[in-house]
């Protein structure tokens, strides 16, 4: 849906560094329209902004939340990082309680955080980057710098604004 707000956490240097890295290597060029991301909520109503700025200062006062890359997911047509955060999980939670009366079917179904690295390519491509990352895969640390606020324009998305945690 054009124009609908995305919520994501923003990853910090190393962390961003790492996956996009990654991302520009495996993704598809024509379809890569945005950095390397962990979306919160996927589509809420644009008339959301003002709460949702709000909601977000609030929760970004709170700490850094711990998080960690725990694994890889198979996606089918591609391949994604599964991450580990109580405390992000915390802060969706809190979130979707506020927001729940705006909430679309994909953010009302669950909540499952990852980072994609390879999306819509041919299922044998998809997992021959499984197999190959999987080999040298160990768990780590994943850093989350703030929440971050986005409008999605029919590919790119346009920031909105950006909550670092201040606690």
């Amino acid at each position: 849906m054009a124009g609908a707000l995305i919520v994501t956490a923003e990853l910090g240097a190393g962390s961003f560094g790492w996956l996009e890295g990654l991302r520009r290597k495996h993704y598809p060029p024509e379809r890569n329209r945005v950095p390397a991301h962990l979306t919160i909520f996927h589509a809420l109503p644009p008339s959301a902004e003002p709460e949702l700025r709000s909601r977000l200062a609030e929760a970004a006062r709170g700490t850094r939340p711990n998080a960690s890359v725990a694994g890889l997911m198979d996606l089918g047509g591609g391949v994604a990082f599964r991450i580990v955060s109580p405390d992000l999980d915390r802060v969706r939670e809190e979130l979707a309680d506020a927001l729940h009366g705006m909430l679309g079917p994909q953010d009302r179904a669950g909540w499952r955080p990852h980072v994609t690295i390879q999306n819509k390519v041919a299922p044998k491509a998809g997992r021959a980057l499984l197999v190959a990352l999987e080999r040298d895969f160990a768990p780590c640390p994943l850093e989350i710098r703030a929440l971050g606020l986005q409008r999605y324009l029919d590919g790119p998305w346009e920031t909105l604004g950006t909550y670092p945690f201040r606690g």
